[in-house]
């Protein structure tokens, strides 16, 4: 065996993202088209971090330019369709796009003042720009991220127009096809709203900080130092994963993407130590999934949630840190528990790297993340921090020799920046008719007085409702867009119903963010399976697990606002962690079958019994949790001895 430490490097397998539908079948040019893509997407990250640097420009103008860039690279990269990326005909089509593209976003640009001035008097210029550029984000969308996402928003629109037609509370009066296209395309409440204005500012700095990271050495950095921190320990390079996964998550803003890039490296690990092919699996989506909801950076939909309802993005962070550690707390114990049932044993001490070692060679990346820390809690915008971020990784990297930049690494790490923004972006352009639709006719309130009513004024049935429609939502939508539409049309409905303005939305977050775990469209456990080789829908069901508490605790923080941190005090919040922490030990024991030996069916009804109640916000059930649990590890200690009937 060789005893050399372990040194990765992270790499995104493009080939396995494109199979699991996370990116389309790319177009391949030659000659000039080639240059011209990457130039332009250079372009893009440049305008972008010097907007972010030096001022943004005005709101609208800003997303114009924005959309503009998006809608050229889509039309020149994405294909019509898979089959037809070589026909010259729909090629010509497609600069023709990407030309209107340019058209309709500069026409906002170029003639802002005027349709200032004019304020709502609409030319039939204007409303052919309009309808124009409609269909332009239909069909972008469709090509960058799929059609579910495209056809949701078509059925809002003439929901829009069909309104007298419709019965029911859901009824309305109904719009012009020139008032639904003005809304759409001239106001900040429709293509060019808060959702979009997100993605052209905070989320596109944050992906390509993300970009930066991987071509700077600090993804390898989180892989090495994790592998450093808990290799030894029993089941480390599954610990390692979660740990680094973790980290990634947070920064790269997609599960998939994350489980690819780590799980290249963590899932071959776990396997060669003994873990089966679809628990490792599972435990790399369920870790990378997890980063999305995990401060201080978190994913692309927690800005957006700042700008919808008014909170400065860190009180949304520093919210989240007890219910995201919780979750990786009970993926960590079931890790260990798989493996003390495995028999699974540290790795040699030769094998793991010294963390001594790993900062002295990478050590300098820390500064950028300890940085862009600094600038959150010190109250700048995510926007500066990120700047930073991204200025001081590419100071840093030339430090050493083994994580310099060449001109092609700093040109390819800012063309990987734009085209990973893409399909954020047009998901938010997109997702905009839907937001744009929900003001313009009243439907969020409609819809949350239909939640209210079907759930008869019971907050669970409320809870559970809007937990299935996220569900059903994410098949098809990214975690953005998923949070987008029901933090319109349902977290209105939690919120009449007592549950905090920001535990609402956090509870759509979660959900929404989770929906990448599910079968029968688990896209984060299926990149996995497609590392580990394992039955992908096995790998959704024990990613599920994994992930438990990630569908347990937002029903907690909705009873409980402690937990976020909301009109608390020190010794409430004393008591969350502890009992939580014990809470979600006795899950993972529970869920995964195992705690100091197997545990047989009745053991595991009292441990998910007693868990539970330890995460109600009641005394006396904490102590009836704690009493529950006792009892059973008590037993199990005394049994050790005597083989017991067991069911896994």
């Amino acid at each position: 065996m060789d005893d050399k430490p372990i040194n990765v490097e992270a790499k995104v397998d493009e080939d396995l993202l494109e199979e699991v539908g996370v990116i389309g079948e790319l177009k391949e040019y030659k000659g000039i088209m080639t240059i011209f893509v990457t130039v332009l997407a250079v372009i893009m990250s440049l305008f972008h971090l010097y907007t972010a640097g030096f001022g943004v420009l005005l709101a609208l103008k800003q997303r114009a330019v924005h959309l503009g860039f998006v809608l050229v690279l889509i039309f020149l990269i994405y294909p019509i369709h898979d089959q037809l990326t070589d026909n010259k005909v729909f090629r010509k089509l497609d600069y023709l796009l990407a030309i209107l593209g340019v058209i309709v976003s500069g026409y906002l640009v170029v003639n802002y003042q005027e349709l200032v001035r004019r304020a709502g008097v609409f030319t039939t210029l204007d409303r052919v720009m309009a309808v124009i550029a409609i269909i332009l984000v239909l069909e972008a969308t469709r090509r960058a991220i799929g059609w579910e996402l495209p056809a949701i928003s078509v059925l809002f629109l003439l929901y829009a127009y069909f309104g007298p037609q419709i019965p029911g509370m859901l009824g309305h009066r109904g719009y012009s096809l020139t008032r639904i296209a003005s809304h759409m395309y001239f106001t900040t409440e429709g293509i060019f709203g808060i959702p979009l204005g997100v993605s052209a500012t905070y989320v596109f700095l944050f992906l390509l900080l993300g970009a930066f990271a991987k071509r700077t050495g600090l993804g390898d950095l989180f892989i090495d130092l994790a592998m450093a921190l808990t290799g030894r320990t029993t089941g480390g390079p599954a610990k390692a994963a979660i740990i680094s996964s973790g980290f990634m998550g947070s920064i790269s803003g997609s599960s998939v993407a994350n489980t690819v890039t780590t799980g290249s490296f963590t899932i071959p690990l776990m396997q060669k130590v003994g873990y089966k092919g679809y628990f490792a699996a599972g435990v790399e989506a369920a870790a990378s999934t997890g980063g999305q909801i995990m401060p201080p950076i978190m994913g692309a939909a927690a800005f957006i949630m700042s700008e919808f309802i008014g909170v400065p993005y860190m009180e949304i962070a520093r919210a989240a840190i007890l219910p995201a550690l919780l979750y990786y707390l009970a993926v960590g114990f079931m890790v260990h528990f798989e493996a003390k049932r495995l028999g699974l044993s540290g790795m040699s001490k030769e094998k793991v790297p010294k963390v001594i070692e790993v900062l002295k060679t990478k050590g300098q990346m820390i500064i950028p993340l300890v940085a862009i820390f600094y600038y959150l809690f010190s109250g700048y915008t995510p926007l500066r921090a990120s700047f930073v971020g991204i200025v001081l990784s590419f100071v840093l990297c030339y430090l050493r020799k083994e994580t310099r930049m060449s001109w092609q690494d700093i040109v390819d790490t800012l063309e990987e920046g734009a085209k990973s923004a893409l399909g954020v972006a047009a998901a938010c352009a997109c997702v905009g008719f839907i937001v744009g639709v929900t003001t313009l006719t009243g439907l969020g309130l409609r819809f949350a007085n239909l939640i209210i009513s079907l759930a008869q004024g019971n907050l669970f049935l409320a809870l559970f409702y809007t937990m299935i429609a996220c569900t059903i939502l994410g098949k098809g939508l990214p975690t953005t867009a998923t949070y987008i539409v029901l933090a319109s049309m349902a977290a209105p409905a939690l919120v009449e119903l007592g549950v905090p303005v920001l535990a609402a939305h956090l509870f759509v977050l979660y959900f929404g963010v989770v929906a990448d775990l599910t079968p029968p469209a688990a896209l984060a456990a299926y990149a996995g399976a497609g590392i580990a080789g394992s039955n992908p829908f096995k790998t959704g069901i024990t990613a599920i697990k994994l992930a438990i508490a990630g569908f347990v605790v937002p029903f907690v923080f909705a009873y409980s606002p402690a937990m976020l941190l909301i009109e608390t005090n020190i010794l409430e919040v004393v008591l969350i962690v502890i009992t939580s922490m014990i809470s979600v030990f006795a899950l993972a024991g529970g869920i995964l079958g195992y705690l100091k030996r197997e545990v047989n069916i009745v053991e595991r009804l009292f441990l998910l019994v007693g868990a539970l109640a330890l995460l109600t916000p009641y005394l006396l059930a904490d102590l009836v949790g704690l009493i529950i649990l006792g009892g059973v590890w008590f037993m199990q200690g005394k049994s050790l001895e005597q083989p017991v009937e067991t069911e896994a």
